[in-house]
């Protein structure tokens, strides 16, 4: 299930890394990694967002359409931590630091940290063009967009097509058991 302020403090850990500014585009590049390599190393995303295929490559659905304001955010969720997107350019909110990013845990960070160190010197139009020729999963959508299973990252991380369909299924359990709980 998607989890609007882990996701944001995720989006703030990046900020924080990079001085606080950069490229959208770029952003959700590395938020799509570091889930896809927590789903690897662990079997589960840490955003809990859905996928899609878009031109530049494979984003967060939710996510995107939180930055570009086409979805309210919650209380204390995304408006919390990054700003509007301005310039294509999204920016961490005045007064966060590193403690206040309570949600992550001490494995997010490291997945964010490999995912920063491979990437930090990577510009937005680079980082979109290895997701294109690294990530199998992401089909070119030619203007428009097209969901990406959690079977098909699994099947693109290498898993067999029976591990992958548990993992999957493993996921939307989850993801439906917490919409139980949180509609109680």
């Amino acid at each position: 299930m998607f989890n609007e302020g882990k996701t944001a403090q995720m989006a703030a850990y990046f900020l924080l890394l990079c001085g606080n500014r950069m490229p959208h585009l770029k952003l959700m590049k590395l938020l799509y990694l570091s889930d896809r390599k927590a789903m690897n190393e662990y079997g589960f995303p840490i955003s809990g967002d859905k996928f899609v295929s878009m031109d530049y490559g494979p984003v967060l659905s939710t996510t995107l359409n939180l930055i570009n304001g086409w979805i309210k955010p919650k209380d204390n969720g995304w408006e919390s931590w990054v700003t509007d997107k301005e310039n294509h350019h999204v920016a961490l909110k005045d007064g966060i630091t590193r403690d206040n990013l309570d949600e992550l845990s001490e494995a997010d960070i490291q997945i964010m940290d490999s995912v920063w160190n491979t990437f930090k010197n990577y510009n937005q139009w680079r980082i979109a063009e290895y997701t294109h020729t690294h990530c199998s999963e992401w089909k070119d959508p030619k203007g428009s967009l097209i969901p990406i299973s959690y079977h098909e990252i699994f099947k693109a991380l290498g898993k067999s097509n029976e591990e992958a369909q548990f993992l999957s299924e493993r996921i939307e359990e989850e993801s439906y058991i917490e919409d139980v709980f949180a509609q109680l």
